[in-house]
């Protein structure tokens, strides 16, 4: 039957929706007039026990235009015609009753005290407001009491189940029942909150607790779940999500606090959870309004421009307006696809695309003579650990080499700071990459000492999302129908965010003050088979079911963990909270500079066994596998 009166109406209001609209003003005025009338007669009625006396009968029919015309006055001066009916709420309420009970005073004092009509009934006119003001909010209750009921059987809404019945929730519901075109249809909440248990919020039920959540999306027969938790920290979202493991439907979310503070709460708002939500830690803040003085009317460049963190940093950097933004990258592909992008966002800042590989000393030297960088972000390196491993030679040429040509450079030509991007893998490395990158920190701090350029490194962990990295592979695999593939059920590994790992190079760019390693503090480190399984719940696919995990042992050097210090190294606090300094010297110098000098003769017919001792003298930490080179 809900469903026949559900269609009926669609049907009549698709029909007849424009003309109603077109004609709306007179049929609010026409109806409120009507119910005035009825509420007057209603009145007279109760005051005589429904058998009014002739002699009033004729009071009453006398001054009927009096009452419209006195009580429609009060309603059009309180501004009641004007309210939509189908978001009626308490502030529309007080005022119907205000207007009401305003209108009944001057209907007194115009009818007794200047009209002196005493046998007018004053009892009459106090039920006449009482009952006019009563009508008049009972239709529009009505109206979008239906309207959510319509809403709610609405044969094609979704079928929703709502995290967290606090305020968000109850706005989110709001929003859902007072406008049909989200088709949307809450069925429940689930809240941890032990007084709003089995409570309705807006006649949905709170039907358990977090816990409760798939339980309650089967029952309820649920076919998307929102978290409307803006607050919650990210152990509530982790848990939240493993409440939802094996819903095989979508699972959305609202915007943190902060957002919600900008905009009021709404379906507009909804959006799918990202993985970004589920970090085990608070997301870094830096202080961005630090950097506009480093950045404005300066000339910046960046390295590996093309690449993910590269990307990124040219994207920050031209939101304070540098005098101009050299992207230095070896790929023309990813060069012309950032240019388009920047060159659409930013189109009030001077870009200079550049085509370069920073091995290369002669056009390094050219690009920089040409632009004159007063910041220089080196980002362009070899990072895949199993390739590297395959190709030492080429990790030593690009890592090593490479950041040698560009702190001489940076150096000769006088840039005023230098910050290069590293890795939680230079830390007691076990990959041929960790170990050149270990020795490319320490290269860039030694030139620290040698002229006015400041020299800063900035060393983070895993970044989500960026090119090779896990995330981007187990979504490809997800949408294959898997397997999901993870190296080892106990590997760990720190993760954050790629425009967090920016804030944060760009942060020591203001911080530094010259031969600094800064390190963030990214909390505890994630298993990545967790990691996949979240991936898995989150594409509203079941683990072990719909997509299988499988293990297939590390991969030549890989680690078990990640660490963010060595042992000879000391965390020092910073003025940021989030960011310390690492203080230590674990590579040594002398031996180095010696092996530096000769490095570009002796690479090209270098025996890679031979290169891979040399990184362990240098790193004494790392243990190479001599099996894994390639010639």
């Amino acid at each position: 039957m809900k469903q026949i009166v559900a269609k009926l109406f669609h049907s009549i209001a698709g029909r007849y929706g424009d003309m109603v609209l077109d004609y709306r003003s007179p049929l609010v005025i026409g109806a409120q007039l009507a119910l005035i009338l009825a509420a007057n007669l209603a009145a007279f009625a109760l005051r005589f026990e429904g058998d009014i006396p002739p002699e009033y009968r004729q009071i009453m029919w006398d001054h009927v235009p009096a009452v419209l015309l006195i009580f429609g006055a009060g309603l059009w001066v309180f501004g009641i015609q004007r309210g939509l009916w189908r978001y009626v709420g308490l502030h529309d309420l007080g005022k119907i009753l205000l207007a009401s009970l305003s209108s009944a005073t001057v209907f007194y004092g115009v009818i007794h005290l200047i009209g002196g009509i005493t046998q007018y009934p004053r009892s009459v006119i106090i039920l006449t407001g009482l009952l006019n003001g009563l009508y008049l909010a009972g239709i529009r209750l009505a109206v979008r009491g239906f309207r959510e009921w319509i809403q709610v059987v609405g044969p094609s809404a979704r079928r929703v189940l709502i995290v967290g019945a606090g305020n968000a929730g109850e706005l989110l519901v709001r929003d859902m029942l007072s406008d049909a075109n989200y088709n949307c249809r809450p069925v429940g909440f689930v809240d941890d909150d032990p007084i709003k248990r089995k409570k309705k919020i807006h006649g949905i039920p709170v039907v358990g607790t977090i816990a409760d959540t798939k339980k309650a999306a089967d029952r309820l027969d649920a076919k998307e779940i929102i978290v409307a938790i803006p607050s919650a920290s990210t152990a509530v979202k982790q848990k939240i999500l493993a409440a939802s493991e094996g819903c095989t439907v979508p699972i959305k979310t609202l915007p943190d606090i902060k957002q919600l503070l900008v905009d009021p709460v709404s379906l507009q708002q909804v959006r799918p959870m990202r993985l970004e939500d589920l970090l085990q830690r608070e997301p870094i803040q830096t202080d961005r309004q630090e950097l506009r003085p480093l950045i404005a009317g300066k000339a910046a460049l960046v390295t590996g421009a093309g690449g993910s963190i590269g990307s990124e940093l040219c994207r920050q950097i031209a939101r304070y307006k540098p005098a101009c933004l050299v992207l230095f990258e070896r790929y023309e592909n990813a060069l012309h696809s950032l240019l388009l992008e920047l060159r659409a966002a930013f189109p009030e800042v001077k870009l200079l695309p550049v085509i370069g590989d920073v091995t290369v000393l002669d056009r390094v030297s050219e690009v920089f003579r040409q632009t004159g960088p007063d910041i220089v972000f080196h980002a362009a390196a070899h990072k895949h650990v199993p390739l590297m491993e395959l190709n030492p030679k080429e990790a030593i040429r690009n890592n090593i080499l490479g950041t040698r040509v560009v702190a001489e450079v940076a150096l000769k030509t006088g840039v005023d700071r230098f910050v290069l991007i590293s890795t939680d893998k230079a830390v007691n490395p076990s990959s041929v990459m960790g170990a050149t990158k270990r020795i490319a920190e320490h290269l860039v701090r030694e030139f620290n000492h040698t002229g006015l350029t400041k020299f800063t490194v900035v060393r983070f962990g895993n970044v989500l999302g960026s090119n090779g990295s896990v995330a981007p592979l187990f979504s490809e695999q997800i949408r294959k129908g898997g397997p999901v593939t993870v190296t080892h059920p106990d590997i760990k590994r720190f993760f954050m965010t790629i425009p967090e790992a920016v804030q944060l190079v760009l942060q020591a760019s203001v911080m530094g003050r010259g031969g600094e390693v800064f390190v963030l503090d990214m909390g505890e480190q994630i298993k990545v088979v967790d990691l996949a399984r979240n991936m898995i719940v989150l594409a509203g696919l079941v683990p072990g079911k719909d997509v299988d995990i499988v293990f297939t042992g590390l991969r030549p050097g890989e680690k078990l963990y990640e660490e963010l210090f060595e042992e000879s190294e000391q965390a020092e606090p910073t003025t940021h909270p989030k960011i310390h300094r690492a203080v230590g010297t674990p590579v040594p110098v002398g031996e180095l500079g010696e092996w530096l000098e000769s490095l570009p003769r002796m690479l090209p017919k270098s025996d890679e066994e031979e290169l891979l001792q040399d990184l362990k003298r240098l790193v004494p930490s790392f243990q190479p596998d001599l099996s894994q080179g390639v010639s």
